[in-house]
């Protein structure tokens, strides 16, 4: 069962687990946008099909929380939101090696489409975002992400870019195997602006330590 953080009229807070999607894509994994529509149909007895808007996604096995939004008009608020950079996003991750204390990260990234990865371009999108280190322990080190922007495997490439990438991710350097269901990286914090309220909405769940 997925944990529900928050809901009202127009909002729906939840943790995605590690290994579902955020949106179905036609494999038989499972996703969030189907199993929380499912949630809403049983819990209030609604007949047909159930609205609910994918404001923002997180990858596979990224864990965190997400919001939707249970109307069209909340779902265009949020987006809106989304672009005009008043969504904040923080994460947790676990990279190799030892990292100063905080640090800016500013690459420009493409998306290699065959190989569904992201590279250092210098005609590609600005990608910036801002860490502090939170723990070191052997060869690894917890730190805090605030992310600017928003592009494909921004975090694991950038990371990847100086040296240090998340624990485990072979895909982008790692030096470390490790299962998928154990990938370090925890979509932690969330705040943006209530669609209809204006009020400032911020939520957290942290479970990633070191």
């Amino acid at each position: 069962m997925i944990e529900i953080v928050y809901e009202d009229n127009h909002l729906l807070v939840a943790v995605k687990p590690k290994g579902v999607l955020s949106q179905a894509d036609g494999s038989n994994k499972e996703d969030m946008l189907t199993l929380l529509k499912a949630y809403l149909k049983e819990k209030y007895q609604k007949p047909g099909n159930v609205y609910l808007g994918l404001v923002h996604r997180l990858d596979l096995f990224t864990s965190g929380i997400m919001v939707f939004a249970k109307t069209s008009k909340a779902a265009s608020r949020l987006t809106a939101q989304i672009q005009n950079h008043q969504f904040e996003k923080k994460y947790l991750a676990i990279v190799e090696g030892n990292l100063q204390e905080e640090g800016l990260l500013k690459h420009t990234l493409s998306k290699n489409e065959a190989e569904k990865k992201s590279y250092f371009d210098p005609q590609g999108q600005e990608a910036i975002l801002e860490y502090k280190v939170v723990e070191h322990r052997e060869d690894r080190t917890l730190v805090d992400i605030t992310l600017k922007t928003g592009r494909f495997h921004q975090i694991r490439s950038q990371f990847s870019l100086i040296g240090h990438p998340l624990y485990g991710d072979k895909k982008y350097g790692g030096k470390q195997t490790i299962s998928y269901e154990n990938f370090p990286l925890e979509a932690y914090s969330l705040s943006f602006y209530h669609p209809v309220t204006q009020k400032l909405m911020k939520f957290e769940h942290k479970t990633l330590h070191l």
